[in-house]
């Protein structure tokens, strides 16, 4: 049997579950149709799912849908770091790295087993890096101001790297103009599992939670909007709420043009990519920023495990937003600025996966993204509707306490927000520690599950078939698969390979080979027809085939 070490917990019943949250779809549907809600948030990413947690906490009657998986857009495919920023430093919004930098602490505080610290090295170069040692000095001045307006709460100031000091943390850099370095601290999570643990920890609360729902319209009453017709599975039914959030990112326009045929489209979309190559490849420690030849950006080189993910952010997307790609030409770019930096000779081969997702700017439509704000921005329409847009991970506990503000005020009620010292599922009692000392796949469970890790291990206990990795070359376990069927709503195979677990991301081709594999799990714990598995294998391979095409062939995404 698999435990976990405990400490008192703070206070959150939810979070200090005894039985495992157990999720059953049709009992899920039955609600929506059934109850009337105070609240229904639309949008299943990392802002509509502190929404709607904010809202249970409160004690409001609250639901959440999301069209596709929770998750699946923007916010499983983000840099997936939780800091302040310091860009937005150079850009003099020096009250929003405060505020991000004391919301990165509430993170790690409330979900210590998803957010990590992590260290963040500029080498200083004489010639083609970021900056070189002229810059440095300056450039250290912001790494002051940052200590100060709270990046001290992580535990460690900047650092100043001698060259023996920085190629011990990157072996590969080039070292023939290598100066020294500058590091400090930030943090990193997996983004598409803290979304997960959040409406997780909203159900646990008391919140209907679905995905796979989609509005396709919003329902009226007196020009107010009160709900949405929805299809779930082949299913139409209504959701009757007084009141609606719309916190569908990328796609905010078109929900606001549901509620206002007036609407005036307000979101410029920004994409960002990735790439995920082998660690040995590159055999860095930390995370490394490294220049873009020719261009006016960073690109950072972080260590996950065995890989590195390569990646930049900000450029302008005119496509579609439901078909988002990393192209051959970003790929490219991304290889030439790490071949720069480091002697591992990348090349395409190498890559093993990648991802391209778009982030929901606000504002006008000139200028490059790169310079915009990234503050959020939350109004109430002419039809009752909150609708939330812009922002970044690290304030989405913010802007969901922000958004149910503007509910209370829709409702007419009063209640302040409990989501600053609520530990998420799995945080309340984790060591991470004794977490780290134990090893093998207790260490790597409790590194995603946190205290809740205990319910997996059970799962092993029972049958010791289900510790058997599910990819090849990956830790994640059969038992995993069979906890996301059971406990986290996974329907499909993509949504177990692409969200919860990151095997898509991190060995694309390997989870292609344990799609069928998946899908038997998912069968058998699903009922599922045998007709409906090959349907979600076959559409799973599908999708992979389409990503390399767009990253290796240059077809069009």
């Amino acid at each position: 049997m698999i435990t976990m070490p405990a400490r008192k917990p703070r206070r959150s019943a939810a979070a200090t579950r005894r039985t495992p949250l157990l999720l059953d779809r049709a009992a899920l549907k039955r609600r929506l149709a059934d109850d009337t809600y105070d609240v229904l948030v639309i949008g299943g990413g990392i802002t509509g799912a502190y929404a709607v947690l904010d809202a249970a906490s409160r004690g409001l009657r609250a639901a959440l849908i999301e069209k596709d998986d929770f998750a699946s857009g923007t916010s499983s495919k983000s840099s997936k770091m939780v800091h302040g920023g310091l860009r937005y430093i150079e850009q003099g919004n020096v009250n929003l790295v405060r505020h991000s930098l004391l919301e990165r602490h509430r993170f790690r505080k409330n979900a210590p087993h998803l957010v990590h610290r992590l260290p963040f090295l500029f080498p200083i170069l004489e010639k083609e890096g970021v900056f070189d040692a002229r810059l440095a000095k300056g450039f250290e001045g912001l790494l002051w101001t940052y200590d100060l307006v709270g990046g001290w709460r992580i535990g460690k100031l900047h650092q100043r790297l001698t060259v023996p000091e920085v190629l011990a943390q990157a072996p590969t850099l080039r070292a023939e103009n290598l100066r020294g370095g500058l590091m400090y601290f930030d943090a990193r999570t997996d983004d598409a599992r803290l979304v997960l643990t959040i409406v997780r920890t909203a159900a646990a609360l008391g919140a209907t939670i679905l995905n796979g729902a989609k509005a396709e319209s919003l329902l009226m009453r007196t020009d107010q909007v009160a709900g949405a017709r929805v299809t779930a599975d082949g299913d139409t039914f209504d959701i009757r709420s007084r009141a609606v959030v719309n916190a569908t990112g990328v796609w905010t326009d078109e929900l606001d043009a549901k509620a206002d045929d007036g609407h005036q489209p307000q979101v410029r979309p920004a994409k960002g990519v990735h790439i995920v190559v082998p660690w040995d490849k590159v055999r860095i420690n930390c995370t490394v920023t490294v220049p873009i030849p020719g261009r006016a950006r960073r690109a950072t080189c972080t260590r996950w495990g065995n890989s590195v993910v390569l990646g930049t952010t900000d450029e302008d997307y005119q496509g579609s937003p439901d078909d988002v790609h990393c192209t051959r030409e970003e790929m490219n770019f991304l290889l030439e600025g790490a071949n720069t930096a480091f002697d591992g000779k990348l090349t395409a081969d190498d890559v093993v996966g990648s991802i391209g997702g778009l982030r929901p700017l606000v504002g006008g439509k000139e200028g490059a993204t790169l310079d915009m704000r990234r503050d959020h921005h939350i109004t109430v329409g002419r039809t009752g509707m909150v609708t939330v847009t812009g922002g970044k991970l690290t304030t989405s506990r913010h802007m969901g306490e922000l958004v149910v503000d503007k509910v209370m005020t829709v409702l007419g009620r009063r209640g302040r927000s409990r989501t600053t010292d609520l530990p998420l599922l799995g945080g309340a009692g984790y060591d991470a520690e004794a977490v780290a000392a134990s090893g093998g796949i207790a260490a790597h469970l409790g590194e995603r599950f946190g205290t809740e890790a205990r319910f997996v291990g059970d799962l092993i206990q029972d049958d010791p078939s289900l510790a058997e990795p599910i990819v090849a070359g990956l830790p994640y376990t059969k038992a995993e698969v069979v906890y996301a069927a059971r406990a986290e709503l996974a329907r499909s195979v993509d949504d177990v390979l692409s969200r919860r677990t990151r095997a898509r991301l991190f060995a694309r081709d390997a989870s292609a080979d344990a799609a069928e594999a998946v899908g038997a799990l998912l069968g058998r714990e699903l009922n599922l027809t045998e007709a409906e598995v090959e349907r979600s294998v076959a559409e799973y391979l599908a999708a992979v085939r389409h990503e390399k095409s767009v990253l290796l062939e240059g077809a069009a995404a």
